[in-house]
């Protein structure tokens, strides 16, 4: 039987949220009072929705421009990009666009070459490329200056923070395209493009469960000091943007082979044939992003920026799905937000630091409600130890023996369920596997007890139907049931907040 809070306990977490007024031990006392609660059936407020109503939430994120929202989860931007990379150096048409002549284009990149370190020296291949660009790609373009909004002063704050260009923001979008879990046929990771000896050298760590390479504000800093390297070696910038994508060693090669030039322009032809291409993507993306106005892009002007955003060190492991059941924010904004924890799950480790990423306002909830939010994860990963074998028939669990080079995120991707409910099974205080070690688990798709979940009357026996019990929340439902999220109850029940009465009828979908 689920435990839901007292009359008394829900009065002493509305006053906590919004008086705000207590002394940390009258705090502390509060959410030991959410640890201790009794069992009771006459308050049918459902846990999560008391804390819920409890918390202060701020409207501001809410602002956000859906569009722009929507920009943040695609991802197909990064294979265009490296597509055009390719062709940048073999197009042979010429592209004729008749709002941009070829003096016009002139004069602008002389302007460009006047104000920027870099040798922008107009050629009828950078002229083509410019215009297959503007030409083929403006959709593109667009959605990629929408993203931009958000990056960019971060960008800038560390450019400049290590003298380097402010220009060089650009190249993040030939790299990437601007998606932070950007993974190459090689294996560069992230908005820099990073390979994993390099990562290590500048101290980005990589596990089963985080990659420093896809953190925004981590590889940025790494690229810069990269970078100011490459450019004390050669003393160029174009040269040292060739060596960022082919390696020192390939453009040293490509100067002795012609006869000691250090002009990119000269050298080109002996550099490997994406290099060849990568510096003239560049400087047109540099072009475009400069005369963007002129082109008729819409510059944005809503949006989050990266500096509206900020971190708060975790005091415990929590999960993707912990933080969206507690605070006003989509997995999928989320994962953005956190792109280097590879399992959507933060580790606590001893001697780590590990952030989380949320936008200013929702920060100021979580941590105006922080003690609270580990104490109602604590309390429903209790409660559902107690829930899962009366909800499960014994034969419906099965045994797996741990082996070398196992961990847990692999396991629960293996069986379809999450770390947490792994760990809630085995009664696991913390991450740590041992070779040979037994685990419960309850693989996604096996049938839950009978008792708990009853065959529908649906004509192609595609759903069940969950009764729900005094103390039920969507949320604590979707735990018990493998692979099944807040998201899917509401999705598959038509439901749009998060109330629910006992006798209540719940259709899950199979699949």
């Amino acid at each position: 039987m689920s435990k839901i809070l007292t009359p008394l306990l829900f009065t002493l977490f509305f006053s906590y949220a919004f008086a705000q007024e207590h002394s940390l031990e009258e705090q502390q006392s509060l959410v030991s009072e959410l640890e201790t609660s009794e069992i009771t059936e006459q308050e049918p407020l459902s846990l999560l929705d008391s804390i819920r109503a409890a918390f202060q939430v701020h409207q501001i994120s809410s602002e956000i421009d859906s569009l722009w929202k929507k920009e943040l989860y695609n991802s197909e931007l990064f294979e265009e990009m490296n597509a055009f990379i390719k062709e940048a150096d073999t197009l042979q048409e010429e592209t004729v666009l008749e709002d941009l002549p070829t003096e016009l284009l002139k004069e602008r990149l002389a302007l460009l070459d006047a104000k920027t370190p870099f040798n922008i020296a107009y050629s009828p291949s950078l002229e083509n490329i410019i215009k297959r660009y503007l030409k083929s790609r403006k959709t593109s373009l667009q959605r990629l200056m929408n993203l931009s909004n958000y990056y960019f002063p971060m960008f800038e704050q560390e450019l400049d923070k290590h003298n380097i260009p402010l220009e060089l923001k650009y190249l993040a979008i030939v790299e990437s395209a601007l998606n932070p879990r950007a993974r190459s046929r090689v294996g560069a990771t992230g908005l820099w493009q990073f390979m994993y000896p390099t990562g290590k050298m500048y101290g980005m760590e990589v596990t089963s469960y985080v990659d420093e390479r896809s953190d925004p504000l981590r590889a940025t800093e790494s690229a810069a000091k990269y970078l100011s390297l490459l450019h004390s070696m050669f003393n160029d910038w174009d040269l040292a943007l060739a060596s960022y994508n082919a390696g020192p060693g390939n453009v040293s090669r490509a100067i002795r082979r012609s006869g000691g030039e250090t002009n990119y322009w000269l050298i080109r032809n002996n550099l490997p044939r994406e290099t060849a291409g990568y510096v003239p993507a560049f400087l047109a993306t540099m072009y475009i992003f400069e005369y963007a106005e002129e082109h008729g892009f819409k510059l944005p002007k809503t949006g989050l920026p990266y500096y509206e955003t900020d971190t708060i060190h975790i005091k415990q492991t929590l999960s993707f799905d912990d933080i969206t059941e507690l605070v006003d924010i989509s997995k999928e904004e989320l994962q953005f937000l956190n792109p280097s924890y590879k399992l959507d799950v933060i580790p606590f480790i001893k001697g780590k630091n590990y952030t989380l990423r949320l936008p200013l306002d929702i920060l100021g909830t979580f941590v105006s409600n922080e003690e609270l939010i580990y104490a109602y994860v604590n309390k429903k990963a209790e409660e559902n130890k107690k829930v899962l074998p009366e909800f499960y028939a014994q034969e419906q669990q099965i045994t797996y023996r741990v082996k070398s080079g196992d961990f847990l995120g692999k396991i629960a991707n293996q069986y379809g369920v999450s770390v947490n409910n792994i760990k809630n099974w085995n009664n696991l205080k913390n991450n740590n596997l041992r070779i040979g070690q037994r685990l419960t688990i309850y693989p996604k798709g096996q049938k839950p007890n009978a008792t708990a979940v009853n065959q529908s009357n649906a004509s192609n026996g595609s759903t069940k139907e969950y009764v729900v019990r005094n103390g039920d929340s969507l949320w604590s439902i979707a735990q018990k049931l493998p692979g099944v999220s807040v998201d899917n109850l509401k999705k598959w029940n038509d439901i749009s907040g998060t109330k629910l009465k006992p006798g209540m009828k719940l259709k899950i979908s199979k699949g």
